[in-house]
């Protein structure tokens, strides 16, 4: 069993939303999901997979900009503030922490909600508590 974790952190790198999909699932079902419960923020962070027009312009609509880089086969080329992006290491930090977890990192459950669900309490603890 293959599975994505989508996540949404604070500015420290503290998660804020989590959101589970399917391995093979593109990342655009994880984003559309996260869409509607993005806290206000400045600006938002995130990988290529995420690089979709829909996805920029309702950054804009709820007044975010985006700090994404475009697709390798987008057409035309994209900008976004390459230093401003390199600030994603925390949420790369914050995947690493969780995958300490012996239980998230092996993936030991099989339903994705139990899965989902010890993911949280090892986010809970090791970023809340």
């Amino acid at each position: 069993m293959n599975t994505k974790l989508h996540a949404v952190t604070d500015t420290i790198g503290r998660p804020v939303r989590l959101f589970i999909t399917a391995g093979q699932v593109s990342d655009y079902t994880g984003a559309a999901a996260l869409m509607n419960d993005l806290p206000k923020a400045d600006w938002l962070l995130a990988d290529r997979g995420y690089d979709a027009d829909w996805f920029r312009e309702t950054l804009v609509d709820k007044g975010t900009k985006a700090c994404i880089p475009g697709r390798k086969s987008r057409i035309t080329t994209i900008k976004y503030d390459k230093r401003r992006y390199k600030r994603r290491n925390r949420i790369e930090r914050m995947f690493g922490r969780l995958k300490d977890w012996r239980r998230v990192s092996t993936r030991y459950d099989r339903c994705p909600k139990v899965f989902l669900s010890a993911i949280a309490l090892a986010a809970t603890v090791i970023f809340w508590l």
